[in-house]
């Protein structure tokens, strides 16, 4: 019966009830019905901890899936060469076998999150054509000591056993999150139920054979494998450290275009400038930006997405929804104007790198200017630091100038440019030279700190008081469309005429005050 459990239920409770309304003492009853559920339910061996339903299966006789496989994943070329190289041993066993290459137990995942992690773990189970168990890491860890231990057993147990019925002869085990499972030992000191579970992992991980009917290979994604226990990844257990990273540019416009491929694109689309302006976007905010674009363009009643949905779509990403919040004309000035000072002066560092500006509110940002470089950094000189730094002071630093005062809208700029002044330090770029972050008196790192800060600041005034025709130019443009793209942007900036001789009676950029930053990628007036 459908609801024979919860017809059994109440009549028992009914029986209890009516025997209590006669007088009957009913709590060894109760008693007794409480141990048989601790026993069925609860302990280790019931019902509830035989993995039956706990670890979800990919195979033949479990609900159908799309399958992946290696080409749908975009971005990660060496990964999946490394990857691919290892699971040509499970596929070509005999071979490995006469070269007397023993077979490889585990692959660790390692990278951002959002990086295809899970895809590659399923296209490594339908390239060696086996059955697929995932599971997460947190998934082994009950209050009870041995629960954990037991699921491990279970899972491996399953896993052979589903390959067996599937008539296959390979399975794969994909545990997220493995770092909760596989954290460092004696950090726990109110039970040793992590440590059992690990020590069961270690113990299943080793008594995998050459020999065995059914080839068993785990795969492990973590964004935090320092936290791991080095047993663990010991070569001869986790055999393989894949490391799953951020896209480079051409792997960021494959990702794009696997993504784009059920989406009409506009004649105008450059997905190519898309990926140069996405540095630090992982595969899971590429395909984000995708989406979003064809929702803006559902919104706008067009047929096809065209390259303005794609980059206000970048912008929605890093820093959300436009926002209702419509500051009073003197602060829209003012935004305006912090606005444009970051972009003239960044512009006039790094040539070609605004992408776009506009001072309309969005997420807790009231305006922002997002930069795009025209390669990616992965390595930064002394110089490219200071330009950053003078960037995010030169918000600030038009306020002072042509406001008279400034205002609480550049925090993140300080904040910002403050870490990147102790990366100049600590990175042995500074008048200190090479120091120890460990030896080195705090007073010394604050002075010497506040020296490339000052610097900067004064580099900013010096670029903002002989391209102040352009900035307020900049800035009055903003005003009335909200908006400037890059080329627009840059149209106006070489267009403008010279700026005056400096007089007397400007006044001086103040010490105090706050500016915007989303990231690397965009630099924002944040609301009061």
């Amino acid at each position: 019966m459908k609801y024979f459990r919860e017809i059994a239920l109440g009549i028992g409770v009914g029986l209890l009830t009516f025997a209590a309304f006669l007088g009957v003492n009913i709590l060894p009853m109760v008693f007794t019905v409480a141990l048989l559920f601790m026993f069925t339910r609860v302990l280790p061996g019931g019902k509830a901890f035989s993995g039956g339903s706990k670890f979800a299966t990919v195979g033949g006789a479990a609900p159908a899936v799309r399958t992946v496989s290696f080409h749908d994943i975009g971005g990660q070329a060496a990964a999946k060469r490394e990857l691919l190289e290892a699971l040509d041993f499970v596929n070509n066993q005999d071979q490995a076998v006469k070269m007397g290459i023993r077979p490889l137990k585990g692959i660790l995942l390692t990278g951002p999150p959002g990086t295809g992690k899970t895809l590659l773990a399923k296209a490594a189970a339908g390239y060696t054509n086996s059955v697929l168990l995932t599971a997460a890491g947190s998934e082994f860890i009950e209050m009870y000591a041995g629960v954990g231990a037991q699921r491990v057993r279970e899972l491996f147990q399953r896993a052979r056993e589903t390959a067996r019925r599937e008539k296959k002869t390979s399975a794969v085990i994909f545990i997220d999150e493995i770092e909760v499972l596989g954290g460092k030992r004696g950090q726990h000191t109110s039970h040793l139920e992590y440590d059992q579970t690990l020590n069961q992992l270690l113990v299943e991980l080793d008594g995998i054979s050459a020999n065995d009917d059914v080839r068993v290979l785990v795969i492990g994604a973590s964004n935090r494998s320092d936290l791991m226990d080095g047993a663990l990844l010991r070569p001869g257990r986790f055999d393989r450290i894949v490391n799953v990273d951020l896209p480079d540019r051409e792997g960021r416009l494959a990702i794009l275009q696997l993504h784009t491929r059920n989406k009409p694109l506009g004649e105008d689309c450059d997905l190519g400038k898309i990926a140069q302006d996405t540095f630090g976007f992982s595969g899971a905010h590429l395909e984000s930006l995708t989406n979003e674009a064809a929702i803006l363009a559902w919104r706008d009643g067009e047929e096809t997405i065209r390259q303005k949905h794609l980059v206000e779509a970048i912008d929605k990403v890093i820093l959300g929804e436009k926002t209702d919040r419509r500051p009073n004309p003197k602060e829209r000035e003012r935004v305006a104007i912090h606005e444009a000072g970051h972009a003239v002066v960044g512009e006039l560092l790094q040539p070609g790198s605004v992408s776009s500006l506009t001072i309309r509110s969005r997420g807790g940002a009231l305006g922002f200017v997002r930069n795009a470089p025209e390669d990616d950094h992965y390595l930064y000189t002394k110089e490219l630091l200071e330009d950053q730094i003078c960037g995010l002071l030169a918000g600030a630093v038009s306020e002072g100038l042509i406001l008279g005062q400034r205002s609480t809208g550049a925090s993140n700029d300080f904040a910002k440019a403050n870490n990147l002044a102790r990366q100049l330090v600590l990175g042995g770029m500074s008048s200190l030279g090479i120091v120890d972050d460990d030896s080195l008196p705090q007073d010394r790192l604050h002075h010497t700190v506040n020296e490339i800060l000052a610097a900067q600041e004064q580099r900013a005034t010096e670029l903002i008081k002989s391209h102040r025709v352009q900035l307020e130019a900049v800035a009055k443009l903003a005003i009335e469309q909200e908006t400037l793209s890059g080329e627009e942007f840059r149209a106006l900036l070489h267009s403008a005429g010279p700026a005056p001789a400096p007089e007397g009676g400007d006044k001086p950029a103040e010490e105090a005050g706050d500016g915007p930053d989303a990231d690397e990628k965009a630099e924002a007036t944040p609301a009061a």
